[in-house]
């Protein structure tokens, strides 16, 4: 068969060489897992026979490649921070970035309406990096028949073999809030975090048990409270720390976020930080330095954090074998004043 190699052929030209639907041939470009292996095999077949290049590729030109960044939400300074790396260090290696949020579909509206893999593949992005975003197995089986690497920052829970991830020291920056506390004679800590599932949330409250242990402190477990990571969370799990018997004389809780709502809820009730009850957060927005007193907390490298993916994303794209699937950042406990000695 002539091939015509003048005109960037048409799908409908690649579905009647492969013998079927445009609809089919467009979802072999996007990934689509809800096609057979051996019609698949077709449609890559006529892709190369009529040198296809998907549009939005413009893989002779490396500097034009661009990568996504899709993220949980864009609310609050940890997206901006993370994004704020990651785009310095894209700018460095040329590379341009595509921020968007991934949305669940509205109930109702079919389980074949276009998620943030869509999104990708239409727009032919070269990678992705994932934000508090939790891919499923058939979203990177999608990534993966498209050859869009993909790379995930503080994954939500263990990622499957051959999922690269970013993260931070999350037991080792639990244990030094915890020890700070302890070492300032406190006994009573309470642990406020996230959701128990989430393999960071899960990696703070071993490292504040481990702490506890090493200074044989019995860990009492009506302290350890779980929220959603938001202001309003953390004032609730304050008011019901408050509500205890015997309220803890410290709090150390997983998010700057949290940590705020967890000031307000102190005052509210006629506590005063730290001559009341000392605090510990953890992330170090700047909002950490704003509040009053300015927030004790466990400095996240978020920028560096997004610099490190982007880094790690444009090895996997130029076909790089990494060294280990897992890149950890160090964590560093910031003192300020919301922490003080036990009257």
């Amino acid at each position: 068969m002539t091939v015509n190699r003048t005109l960037r052929p048409t799908l409908a030209q690649i579905a009647t060489t492969a013998g079927v639907s445009i609809s089919t041939v467009s979802k072999v470009l996007n990934g689509r897992d809800d096609v057979s292996e051996d019609t698949r095999l077709k449609v890559d077949t006529a892709l190369r026979q009529h040198q296809y290049v998907r549009r939005g590729v413009p893989a002779a030109v490396p500097s034009a490649r661009t990568v996504d960044l899709v993220l949980n939400g864009l609310d609050g300074s940890w997206p901006a921070s993370v994004a704020s790396g990651m785009e310095a260090a894209a700018h460095e290696a040329g590379l341009h970035v595509v921020i968007s949020v991934a949305r669940t579909p509205a109930p109702g509206s079919g389980q074949n309406s276009p998620d943030w893999v869509d999104r990708i593949l239409h727009r032919g992005s070269s990678g992705v990096v994932l934000g508090l975003v939790e891919p499923t197995p058939a979203q990177l089986t999608r990534l993966a028949r498209a050859q869009v690497p993909c790379v995930v920052i503080d994954p939500l829970s263990d990622p499957p073999p051959g999922v690269t991830s970013v993260g931070t020291t999350n037991w080792a920056g639990a244990y030094e809030a915890t020890t700070h506390l302890l070492e300032r004679g406190h006994r009573r800590i309470a642990l406020v975090t996230g959701p128990p599932h989430h393999l960071y949330a899960r990696a703070r409250v071993a490292g504040y048990h481990s702490a506890l242990a090493a200074a044989g402190v019995e860990a009492a477990p009506e302290l350890i409270r779980h929220g959603t990571y938001d202001r309003a969370s953390g004032g609730r799990q304050v008011e019901a720390l408050l509500a205890l018997p015997e309220p803890p004389t410290a709090l150390f809780i997983c998010s700057d976020h949290m940590a705020i709502g967890g000031y307000a809820a102190l005052t509210a009730a006629g506590l005063r930080v730290p001559d009341d009850v000392s605090v510990v957060g953890f992330d170090d927005l700047p909002e950490a330095r704003w509040v009053s007193p300015p927030l004790t907390t466990v400095r996240q490298p978020l920028k560096e954090m997004g610099r490190s993916a982007l880094r790690t994303l444009a090895r996997l794209m130029d076909g790089e074998e990494l060294e280990s699937p897992r890149v950890e950042l160090a964590t560093t406990l910031v003192v300020r004043d919301s922490t003080r000695e036990r009257a």
